[in-house]
């Protein structure tokens, strides 16, 4: 991104621009945990004003990837086990949630179907690659539900999940063709309107996913 001047109806593209390129590098590993990410540095890196900068910073802080303490930079969330653990239980409490509704009506969302038929493409053992598509499954789960509120709710730790996730996929820990499978357990727990066995499904799903990362994080 070049330094060029801002124009004020430009200002909202640029922030999120600048917002979608941090988000990018702090998912990728490119800025790691603990690293702190000033005003200026972003400001000088992107080519852009110092409240293009800040505002940038702010949208990431309220998402979840950037804490800010009192007269201090932000830096990237740290992942440790006690924050793992409470993303994948908000996660479960929500998402056991819809799929009690979506089973009320028998309703498998085409959505989660095309994102796991992606995952069972894919060759068999741990990918990376399977991040994508399976935060798409997890996320079609919330939309089906059609609730403006509750898919802001979703959103609102979608973030740190897709952190989660990245580390749990980054130390390659979970096999696609299993990711798959338990996927599809869940969805025709759904397609046969028995909504407690797929939370149950979910649960012992996510639980998993949670349990191996908690145990690598501890090794480490």
């Amino acid at each position: 991104m070049t330094s060029t001047p801002e124009t004020p109806l430009g200002v909202v593209g640029v922030v999120d621009a600048v917002t979608a390129q941090l988000r990018g590098r702090i998912l990728s590993g490119e800025i790691r945990s603990g690293d702190p990410l000033t005003e200026a540095a972003v400001s000088q890196s992107f080519g852009v004003a110092r409240p293009s900068a800040k505002a940038a910073i702010e949208q990431l802080v309220a998402s979840g990837l950037l804490v800010r303490t009192a007269h201090r930079s932000a830096r990237v969330v740290g992942i440790d086990p006690e924050t793992v653990r409470d993303v994948y239980r908000t996660r479960t409490r929500l998402e056991s949630a819809a799929l009690r509704d979506l089973a009320a009506t028998r309703t498998v969302p085409r959505a989660a179907l095309e994102a796991n038929a992606e995952i069972l493409a894919m060759p068999s053992g741990p990918d990376p690659a399977t991040v994508d598509p399976d935060l798409r499954f997890h996320t079609a789960l919330i939309d089906a539900l059609d609730s403006e509120r509750t898919g802001r709710m979703y959103r609102s730790v979608l973030d740190e999940v897709r952190l989660c996730m990245a580390q749990v996929q980054g130390r390659r820990l979970l096999d696609a063709a299993a990711i798959a499978a338990q996927h599809a357990d869940i969805l025709a727990a759904v397609a046969s309107g028995d909504g407690e066995r797929a939370a149950a499904l979910l649960d012992a799903h996510l639980s998993s996913a949670e349990e191996r990362l908690v145990e690598a994080l501890d090794a480490d």
